[in-house]
């Protein structure tokens, strides 16, 4: 992109001006405070340099009388090769503005529209040109502090002049990026000295957490299993009651059946004791019979004795007591009236009767008879009541041990209703001690199923091995051991894996930052090789062309890179020596003011073919040299021009030759304050 015309308006000594330039060398000359200056530093302002030379502020370089000023660079936009330089703005031309106010405020404007200063800077960084670079634009005065420059600060503004920049903004970035690096890498380091401190110290609370949680856990493993064995100690209660209300049950069943039996003992005994009583009652019938038939006998044999006496004291009184006989034998009728079955007393009575009534003479031998025959019954009634006797002794002894028999029977009875009345007894006490255990049974049972409803929520049964004391005790060394963890909380494990997620993260990025860090250096080491070379290359021809144009001067020098493997410290070192000298650095205590403007300039042709801004300018570049360098460094620049597409302006107040086609001399007069400008050429 060329400057086609600059257009001033009220700024500087200008009230209004517009200077057209070409392509090629442009040379404004004029006297000393004629408005050269101005013009490039009308330029400067307008591409926005912050350099206004004599002036501290903007305002400064509005002319003094007026309000505000304006310059406008109006620039090639057309097309070459079939692209614009700027192509997104579709036209030939470009106007570039700056107005500046008196109060101090100022704004650009890009084809008439407001522009921000990001932005015009950003469009001409586009195009390679950087107001700042003195090595583009030289202003006044700038040739001498050139050389005052470090030679870091020069080969800083070497590589921003040829587009060189990327590449130290390369190795300082790999430089930047290592720094960050490797102070990322302290950083982290720290961080995992002290992730592990922090670490270790949540290790140990993570341990006592663990712990923790083991013995919470063995807390309800034991209050599971002391609920567990709650419930086998309520089941062994039940089956215990279960068992005892089997055995009460047994029991009554063995008394119901012993009762049975007794009952059925207790009938057979009553039977046989009924049987044994009517056998009794049977020989008592019988005794009776023998005593009334032994009583019958003994009072027949009693009245046959009687009347066996009676009739012998009858016989001996002879008749004599008839009348005491017959009422003897009334009176024994009267006995015989009494006795139910007195058939052989009635006989003998009958025939008494007869004998006394039909008594003879023959009486007392009848009666004799009679006498014998009584004597012969009562003998037979004797032997009949012997014979009672034996039979009533036989009874009675039947009797007797009858009795004896009924009376054991009743023994038997009474001890077996006495072993009923036992069983009953037992038998009740059993019904009531199962009644209560009934009642135990149900009351356990519902206990067990609570507590095994308890049990269950505490999870699924296990099998219990230790007391209840026994677990009862482990629970209360289990309580001991968690007392003494009680500032042990859940947050610890949250910590913990927290520092152990960051301590790993962390020793990642450690070994992250390692393999950045050999990366980075690796990539400064490659960066660096390259911008070392690509400057060497570039110092090599720079060089070469420098010693050239020193030979011309009649002097000889040297262009070279310093301290090449540090960056930062990497400077531009330039040689010159005058008159047969040896080569010394280029500074403002060695040569003179001509010998340093000769040689500043010879280095910044030896340096123009790499330049690439499309415009470059220096100012009054010639003050101090002596005539014949000074026609030679015009000569110079004409050459340097000549086939390039770069623009150039050059300002000098001498009288100088410049001879060729692409030479534009433009003349600058100040007329009554006001700057003119007339086309020479």
């Amino acid at each position: 992109m060329l400057i086609k015309e600059i257009i001033l308006e009220n700024f500087m000594s200008y009230e209004y001006a517009r200077i057209p330039f070409k392509p090629g060398l442009n040379v404004i000359c004029g006297p000393n405070g004629s408005g050269k200056s101005s013009t490039l530093l009308g330029i400067s302002v307008a591409l926005g340099q912050s350099y206004t030379e004599r002036s501290k502020k903007l305002s400064d370089l509005i002319r003094w009388d007026k309000d505000q000023a304006r310059v406008t660079l109006v620039l090639d936009n057309s097309r070459k090769s079939n692209r614009r330089p700027v192509p997104r703005i579709n036209k030939d031309y470009i106007i570039l503005t700056r107005i500046l106010r008196r109060d101090g405020t100022y704004w650009f404007e890009l084809d008439n529209k407001a522009a921000t200063k990001i932005g015009v800077i950003r469009l001409l960084s586009k195009l390679g040109i950087d107001p700042e670079n003195m090595l583009i634009i030289m202003h006044q005065n700038m040739v001498e502090e050139f050389t005052v420059l470090s030679s870091q600060e020069k080969l800083r503004m070497v590589e921003a002049a040829v587009g060189l920049e990327s590449y130290r903004k390369n190795v300082s970035k790999a430089q930047r990026k290592l720094s960050h690096i490797l102070s990322q890498g302290e950083s982290v380091e720290k961080l995992l000295e002290s992730a592990e401190q922090t670490l270790n110290y949540w290790r140990e609370q993570y341990d006592r957490y663990q712990q923790k949680k083991q013995l919470q856990l063995k807390r309800r493993f034991l209050e599971r299993e002391l609920t567990w064995a709650e419930v086998a100690k309520r089941e062994k209660i039940v089956v215990d009651v279960k068992e005892k209300i089997q055995k009460k049950q047994n029991g009554i069943r063995q008394i119901e059946k012993e009762t049975e039996i007794t009952d059925n003992q207790i009938n057979q005994l009553q039977t046989s004791l009924q049987q044994k009583k009517n056998q009794w009652r049977t020989i008592l019938e019988e005794r009776l019979t023998l005593e009334r038939e032994k009583a019958k006998h003994e009072t027949s044999n009693l009245i046959a004795s009687q009347a066996l006496e009676e009739a012998n004291s009858w016989i001996q009184i002879h008749v004599a007591n008839m009348n005491d006989c017959l009422s003897k034998i009334e009176q024994l009728e009267t006995v015989l009236r009494d006795n139910q079955n007195p058939t052989d007393i009635n006989t003998h009575l009958a025939e008494i009767k007869r004998a006394y009534k039909n008594l003879d003479g023959t009486w007392t031998s009848r009666f004799n008879s009679k006498r014998e025959h009584l004597k012969g019954s009562l003998e037979n009634f004797r032997e009949q009541l012997t014979k009672l006797d034996n039979q009533v002794t036989e009874v009675e002894m039947t009797i007797e041990n009858l009795n004896s028999e009924i009376e054991k029977s009743y023994s038997e009875i009474i001890d077996k209703k006495i072993s009923l009345a036992l069983l009953n007894y037992r038998k009740e006490n059993l019904q009531q001690d199962l009644e209560k255990l009934d009642k135990d049974l149900r009351s356990f049972l519902l206990d067990l199923n609570e507590t095994k409803k308890k049990a269950e929520e505490t999870g699924p049964q296990i099998a219990v091995v230790k007391s209840i004391m026994e677990i009862v005790d482990e629970i209360r060394v289990t309580d001991g051991h968690l007392a003494a963890l009680a500032d042990v909380s859940e947050d610890i494990e949250r910590m913990y894996e927290s520092y152990s997620k960051l301590y790993l993260e962390l020793k990642e990025k450690a070994r992250m930052v390692a393999e950045n860090r050999e990366k980075a250096l690796e990539e400064v080491k490659t960066r660096m090789e390259t911008w070392r070379t690509v400057m060497k290359n570039l110092l090599d021809h720079v060089n070469f062309n420098y010693q050239e144009i020193l030979s011309i001067a009649r002097a000889v020098g040297e262009v070279g890179l310093t301290n090449e493997h540090d960056i930062e410290g990497a400077g531009l070192e330039i040689l010159v020596g005058f008159k047969g000298a040896k080569p010394v650095p280029l500074n403002s205590y060695t040569q003179s003011g001509g010998e340093r403007s000769t040689a500043t300039m010879a280095f910044l042709l030896a340096l123009q073919q790499h330049v690439r801004s499309p415009f470059r300018a220096v100012d009054e570049y010639d003050t101090h040299m002596d005539p014949r360098n000074r026609e030679m460094i015009a000569s110079l620049l004409v050459s340097s021009v000549k086939g390039s597409d770069a623009q150039y302006l050059a300002i000098t107040p001498s009288q100088v030759t410049f001879e060729g086609d692409d030479v534009h001399i433009i003349t600058v007069q100040n007329v009554e304050g006001a700057s003119t400008i007339r086309e020479v050429t």
